[in-house]
C-alpha cells in the first residue's frame, strides 16, 4: 500500500502561497516552517548519505531511509507550489537541496531588484491628500515590512523620518515641534500625532 501523505503537512499546506516572481522570501520561509514542523526537512538540511550495504548496520539503513523520504515529501510540496508560468524556467533535479538552489539563484535577482524598487518609492513617497494621513502612514510601514521580509531592515527613526519628509508645507511647524522634541517618537506615537495635527489643520 501506498506510504499516506503526512498529516501535518496538510495542517500548513494551506497556508503555503504559489511562487510567482515576487514572493519568494516568504514562499521559502513557509516551506521550511511546514517541512519542519512535519519533521521532513532532513534532505534540505543535509547532504545525501551513503547508500547503505548489506554490512551497513540498521540504523545506517534506517537513516538513509529517513532521508530518501524527506527528500521526496519535499520535492513533491516544493513543487506543487510553484507557478506553472515558471515552473519550466527552474533546473529540475531529484535531489530537494539541489533543487531548491536552482530556485534561491533564479530567484535572488528578482528579490534584489524588488527591494530596490521599494526603497524608491519609499524615499520618493508624499502625502498629496487624496486620502487621510493614517492611510498614507500605513502604507510606508507597509513597504519597510517588505523590505525587512527582503532582508533590508529600515530602522525606525529612518522610518520616521522618511515618513516626517513626506508631509506637505503645512506641517512646517508640526516637524519642527518633532525636531526642538528631546525624545524621539516611535512610529506609533508619530501616527498618534500626525492625525491630531490632520484634525488640526482641518479646523
Amino acid at each position: 500500500m501506498a506510504e499516506a501523505f503526512p498529516t501535518a503537512i496538510f495542517n500548513e499546506n494551506a497556508r503555503i502561497p504559489m511562487l510567482f516572481g515576487d514572493n519568494f522570501t516568504e514562499w521559502k520561509e513557509k516551506v521550511l516552517l511546514t517541512l519542519g514542523c512535519s519533521d521532513l526537512d532532513l534532505a534540505i538540511r543535509v547532504e545525501e548519505p551513503p547508500k547503505p550495504t548489506e554490512s551497513s548496520t540498521p540504523d545506517t539503513m534506517a537513516y538513509y531511509e529517513r532521508w530518501k523520504r524527506s527528500n521526496r515529501f519535499s520535492l513533491m510540496l516544493i513543487k506543487a507550489h510553484i507557478s506553472q508560468s515558471i515552473r519550466g524556467s527552474i533546473p529540475n533535479s531529484d535531489k530537494v537541496k539541489v533543487y531548491m538552489k536552482a530556485i534561491e539563484e533564479q530567484f535572488v535577482s528578482t528579490d534584489k531588484a524588488l527591494a530596490s524598487t521599494l526603497m524608491k518609492r519609499l524615499s520618493s513617497m508624499t502625502f498629496d491628500r487624496s486620502r487621510i494621513v493614517r492611510e498614507h502612514i500605513m502604507e510606508m510601514k507597509d513597504i519597510a515590512a517588505k523590505l525587512k521580509s527582503l532582508e533590508v531592515d529600515i530602522f525606525e527613526p529612518f522610518l520616521v523620518h522618511f515618513i516626517l519628509n513626506s508631509l506637505p508645507a503645512e506641517y512646517g511647524p508640526f516637524k519642527i515641534s518633532y525636531n526642538k522634541h528631546k525624545n524621539k517618537w516611535s512610529i506609533n506615537e508619530l501616527l498618534t500625532m500626525c492625525v491630531q495635527e490632520e484634525e488640526r489643520l482641518k479646523h
